[in-house]
């Protein structure tokens, strides 16, 4: 099911239904539901092990989890505070301030993704193989270019930068982002 956030379908009655926090992602898969970035991932990746999205050696895996945490509760927390100020203050001039402390959060955020993967030596996040952690990192990625933040991704995140053209030439990717109307990296 496609919920369009723009227009609140988050908070509807049959979103609630099925998902009571009213927030994104939610997968359904045969009556199962589970909720939350990470679950979520974790979930796909262990339902689909020959695509090996989730590193299967220690390391490999301690990365992966570590950076599909670092977008749920660094990225998309501190992108939160710009997009949805509402949700943490009553009055205008506070959610101003909210989306104006977003914004400074969101940079610093985004900045320490670029330094991060600038210092690896990886083709991939969370090693030398393709992982969630890539798709997920791609996400953000596009959110950064978008009309909200509106970061010159190639100029001033050219690791990043890197990263979501590798991601992003992968045939399943490539599929999803024409079916979704985004540009590739």
């Amino acid at each position: 099911m496609r919920i369009a956030l723009a227009d609140g379908e988050q908070r509807s009655a049959g979103y609630l239904a099925i998902n009571p926090k009213g927030r994104v992602p939610t997968l359904v898969d045969d009556g199962f539901v589970v909720t939350e970035l990470p679950a979520v991932l974790l979930y796909i990746a262990r339902r689909f092990p020959h695509a090996a999205l989730w590193p299967g050696d220690p390391q490999g895996e301690a990365r992966c989890a570590e950076w599909v945490a670092w977008c749920a509760s660094g990225l998309h927390e501190t992108f939160g505070h710009l997009r949805r100020p509402e949700r943490f203050a009553d009055s205008d001039a506070a959610r101003r301030e909210v989306a104006d402390k977003g914004r400074v959060s969101s940079r610093a955020v985004w900045e320490m993704v670029e330094r991060r993967l600038a210092a690896s030596s990886d083709q991939w996040a969370a090693g030398s193989c393709y992982s969630v952690a890539d798709g997920c990192l791609l996400t953000f990625w596009i959110w950064g270019r978008a009309k909200t933040l509106r970061y010159d991704m190639h100029r001033d995140f050219p690791a990043w930068t890197a990263l979501a053209t590798r991601v992003a030439q992968r045939g399943a990717v490539r599929r999803a982002l024409e079916r979704e109307g985004l540009l590739a990296p």
